[in-house]
């Protein structure tokens, strides 16, 4: 298993959500691009970190 935290920055609003788009780390290529997350839960928050851990079978 690994695991990767994967960070966003605000970018725009939509009707019902917020868009926020991957900053990759320096020399990689985005993991996720962009990630849209329901007004209600973003709330101001102009930063998101999610961790994604990949589980090898």
């Amino acid at each position: 298993m690994s695991k990767k935290v994967v960070k966003f920055e605000y970018e725009k609003e939509t009707k019902n959500s917020v868009r926020y788009q991957e900053i990759p780390e320096e020399g990689t290529a985005p993991i996720m691009g962009s990630l849209y997350v329901q007004k209600w839960f973003a709330g101001s928050s102009k930063t998101l970190e999610i961790t994604i851990e990949k589980k090898d079978e």
